[in-house]
Order: structure tokens, then sequence, then C-alpha cells
């Protein structure tokens, strides 16, 4: 009895420090994003937040650490994404559109996660980049794999998958890097565009078309900017 009364205090208390570490997170995305990593001070993030710089250390210990977070954050948003396409019943065709609507959708949502991750690995601890490099080739193998089966299918001619992939993992990372919301092209004209471009690299059979809307992200997706820690043992 004892045992189940406190139970809910606890989950409790996991919970509001989650969301204290996610607020946190979030806001020094945004700075990194906005002035860069190195230029970015744990004075400015709790200015910010409007807190003690005693209070971030409460929950990381370092602004490394923050970063580190947010690059996995950013891997996982997009390894999600195409794990999730490739994993669908359809036609190679089909899951690769739905791939690059899929990573597009979470460039546009959390492109301050994605640009950081893209900009700022490089600050990261050598231990720690590679962790980052080994999730990037997980998505870029994953996507070989779909062009390799699309190539013997007939839906593409690719001599090479794996370049290939870089390919399109590149052109879709770039949007990420010059995207505005206030800019001249709306989402759905870049994700035409950038569904023109891929057809093109891939030589497919049937161009892949965009839909009208863009695709609703998984569900699992908003998870992950709350619990990204959790894996691989990490303290949330």
């Amino acid at each position: 009895m004892i045992h189940a009364a406190i139970k809910p205090d606890l989950d409790l208390k996991n919970e509001v420090s989650d969301f204290k570490r996610r607020r946190i997170r979030e806001e020094a995305c945004g700075l990194f994003y906005e002035m860069g990593y190195e230029r970015t001070t744990l004075d400015a993030i709790a200015k910010r937040l409007k807190v003690t710089k005693p209070f971030l250390y409460k929950h990381y210990d370092n602004k490394g650490e923050l970063l580190y977070e947010i690059c996995r954050t950013g891997i996982a948003l997009s390894l999600d994404a195409v794990s999730a396409a490739c994993a669908q019943p359809r036609t190679a065709t089909e899951r690769l559109q739905g791939l690059a609507e899929s990573v597009l959708g979470v460039i546009f949502e959390y492109q301050k996660f994605i640009v950081v991750y893209t900009r700022e690995e490089k600050n990261l601890r050598p231990e720690e980049a590679r962790e980052i490099r080994e999730q990037r080739k997980l998505f870029d193998h994953q996507l070989a794999e779909l062009l390799r089966e699309g190539d013997q299918t007939g839906e593409f001619k690719i001599s090479d998958p794996l370049l290939t992939a870089n390919t399109i993992g590149g052109v879709i990372t770039w949007i990420a890097l010059w995207y505005s919301s206030d800019g001249k092209r709306s989402k759905l004209a870049i994700l035409t565009h950038a569904l023109e471009m891929i057809s093109t690299i891939v030589a497919a059979s049937q161009p892949l078309h965009s839909r009208s809307v863009l695709p609703e992200q998984p569900a699992n997706l908003s998870a992950i900017k709350s619990g990204i820690a959790k894996r691989g043992g990490a303290d949330e």
C-alpha cells in the first residue's frame, strides 16, 4: 500500500524533470540555430528561459551535453521517419515517395534540430560524433536497401544504391539549411520539386508525385523529442 501511494509522486517528479530538460533543450537548440554553438553561452540560455545558471546545471552538466542530445534528437527524428516509410507494405516507388514526404515533414516541423545536428556535429566529442555518424549510416543504408529493391523490380535504374542514397539524403537535408516559413515557396511546392529531383536521380519508371497536402507525422515522432535521452540508457 505504501509503494502504491508513493509511485504516482515519483512518476510526477520524473515528468516534471523531463519537462524541464525538454524546455532547456528546445531553447538551447533555438539559440544554437540563431547564434551558433560556439557563440551561445549558458548565461544566454538561462536568460532566454528566465532562470538561473545553477538551474541549468541541475539538469545538464555542460553545454556540450545539450548539443549531444540535440544532435541525437535531430538524427532520431529523421531515422524514425525513414524506418516507418520503408516498413510500409507498398511498392518501392510508393515507399520512396512516402519517405521523402515524411523526412521533409520532419524538416519543416523540427528544422532547428535538423540544422543544428547538421551544422554543429563538428563540436561533439569524438565518441559522440561517432555515435551520430553510425545513426546516419543507418539512415543511408535503409534508404539504399529500398533503392536496391526498386532497381531489382525495374522501378528504378541505379548503379550504386548507397551513393544514390547519400545523394538523395543530401538533397533533402540541404532544404533544412535554406527553408524559411516566411519564404516565397510553400511547403507543397518544395516537396513537389524535391520529388521531381529524386525521380530524376533514381530514373524512376513512374515519377513520384506529391499529394495535395503533406502527410501527418508518425505519432511517435512527438515522443522522440521528450524521450530521446532514454535511448542508449541515458537519463532523461
